[in-house]
């Protein structure tokens, strides 16, 4: 599929959603529309607990030096590096094409996991409102969802989150890798600061939405001290679940990371490095299913304790719902809330 370079993209910065601390990081975007032919990933890794995942866009302003999802940015023979951040692909069709796929008889309204691969709530989302259509589309099918971000500006779409989650299930994760502002910054350099999210959180369960907390990703030797403090953080402001992976290293991530780990806290590099290696029994990555999102060795199993701790201490986790709400067993059993327009009842039910 071509795709359409717009030469005047529009500024998300001058857009009255968006919440932003400080001046925007200097980032020259250049912004692709793709028409695309579909809008559902299918995923058969035994490591994930949901089948189905949407993403609105294709790379990510977040910026974030660790994000794993950098290496899918080559598919379209953009770089992992800095092609990742500033050239952006928006799907101006994702709303259409999902609906598209609900009224078909095949689907049997299994959870959509949004933003499985880049953040749905990155800025571009204040100006294509795609995430909102989508979502749009969901509550009109009471289609269960399930989401994760870093994204304040989650809270302009309350209005559709909360009447979704009256209708079907609705899962919500805002991913804090750090309780520090300042180290956030440093390392997730486009993304809102853990501050603003927890104030995102709070937001969504007021609203009744059923919200927890990503601890990811944990990177021993710089944010693993930090779990605790931002367990408590998020079940302060209404998180009732927590599940954290460690930190995932794929070849085109890595020089990424370290680069900007060294520009950041040179003094950590190697302590960081050591500390990944022993966690991955002695290599920086294993990639091979039931390996990716496990840790090994006595330091990983220190801060899994932690963890644990943190979230009995503070309630969460109490029903073990770590996995978005994504129950493709539910779908099975007959739980389904999805229900097409005009129909009288569930079908699957």
């Amino acid at each position: 599929m071509a795709l359409k370079p717009i030469s005047n993209p529009p500024n998300p910065w001058q857009h009255a959603s968006v919440e932003w601390i400080g001046e925007p990081p200097t980032a020259k975007l250049e912004i692709f529309q793709e028409y695309a032919k579909t809008i559902l990933s299918e995923n058969d890794s035994p490591d994930l607990g949901f089948r189905w995942s949407l993403n609105p866009y294709r790379g990510c302003f977040h910026a974030c030096a660790y994000c794993y999802a950098r290496p899918s940015h080559q598919y379209w023979d953009f770089g992992a590096g800095t092609d990742f951040e500033r050239k952006l692909v928006v799907k101006v069709n994702a709303p259409e094409l999902l609906e598209a796929t609900f009224r078909k008889k095949s689907w049997r309204g299994e959870t959509v996991v949004i933003s499985g691969n880049t953040d749905c709530y990155q800025p571009l989302e204040a100006v294509y409102k795609l995430t909102r259509g989508c979502l749009d589309v969901c509550r009109t099918y009471r289609n269960p969802v399930g989401m994760i971000t870093k994204g304040p500006l989650i809270q302009r779409d309350l209005d559709v989150l909360s009447e979704l989650a009256r209708v079907a299930r609705l899962h919500v994760y805002v991913s804090v890798a750090f309780s520090d502002d300042k180290m956030s910054r440093a390392l997730e350099s486009g993304a809102p600061l853990p501050s603003a999210r927890f104030k995102a959180l709070k937001a969504l369960h007021e609203a009744g939405v059923a919200v927890g907390v990503a601890c990811a990703p944990v990177i021993p030797g710089l944010n693993d001290t930090q779990i605790a403090e931002v367990i408590e953080r998020a079940a302060e402001n209404g998180a009732r679940s927590a599940f954290m992976t460690p930190l995932r290293l794929a070849a085109e991530v890595k020089p990424v990371f370290f680069e900007r780990l060294a520009a950041a806290f040179p003094d950590r590099v190697q302590k960081v490095r050591n500390a990944i290696l022993e966690m991955r029994d002695g290599v920086l990555y294993r990639g091979a299913f039931h390996e990716r999102f496990r840790g090994h060795g006595e330091r990983w199993k220190t801060v899994a304790q932690l963890f644990e701790i943190a979230c009995r201490r503070h309630g969460l986790n109490a029903r073990e719902e770590r996995r978005m709400g994504c129950d493709a067993e539910g779908v099975q059993a007959g739980t389904t809330t999805f229900l097409r327009p005009g129909e009288t009842g569930n079908l699957f039910a």
